[in-house]
């Protein structure tokens, strides 16, 4: 009988310990976004506390997935610190990456590096403005490309094109596609 008791007591013991089940594993990322900015200005600065660049805009989504930031109405401004030129660009629409070196520009896409004076020139690098559906810019190697048609104006230049790279840094700049351009003398022959 007491073998029966002690029995009876395992089995009820044992139907009513709770049971730990095992961890549940971390469940990956959804395309979801984690947090949101409305009406904001992000700010970035060099070590010695000059202002390097400033993103603008109505609305930013970050979505953890990607390590992305999704902006409306974007306004970047970046600096170049060497020779002061500063390059100003906007569309409808921004994808960055998670670091801010290159972003992806959607819908009325405009590129413009104001007009500025490099070391050394005489005359100062005329005004250049890119403009597209879709421009991809890589801030930090100062490049921008785009598979979809554009039109550049440099100065009083004009060209249209299927396709772009161009590289501010080595001042080359590759149209491909349907190439269509005007060249204005300069006043003066020179």
């Amino acid at each position: 009988m007491l073998m029966g008791l002690l029995a009876l007591g395992t089995y009820w013991l044992a139907r009513n310990t709770p049971v730990f089940s095992a961890p549940a594993a971390e469940a990956a990322p959804t395309h979801e976004p984690d947090y949101f900015l409305r009406g904001f200005s992000v700010k970035s600065f060099d070590p010695g506390g000059r202002l390097q660049s400033e993103v603008r805009g109505a609305e930013a989504r970050h979505f953890p997935d990607t390590d992305t930031l999704e902006i409306d109405q974007p306004r970047i401004r970046t600096y170049n610190l060497a020779t002061g030129a500063l390059t100003v660009a906007s569309a409808r629409r921004a994808i960055s990456n998670g670091d801010g070196t290159q972003v992806q520009l959607i819908g009325d896409a405009v590129v413009t590096r104001e007009a500025a004076a490099a070391a050394g020139q005489v005359r100062p690098q005329p005004k250049l403005e890119i403009r597209g559906e879709f421009l991809h810019a890589f801030l930090d190697v100062e490049q921008v490309r785009s598979n979809k048609p554009v039109r550049i104006t440099r100065g009083n230049d004009r060209f249209d094109a299927d396709s772009l790279e161009f590289d501010n840094l080595d001042r080359v700049m590759q149209l491909r596609g349907n190439v269509r351009g005007v060249l204005v003398p300069r006043a003066g022959g020179g």
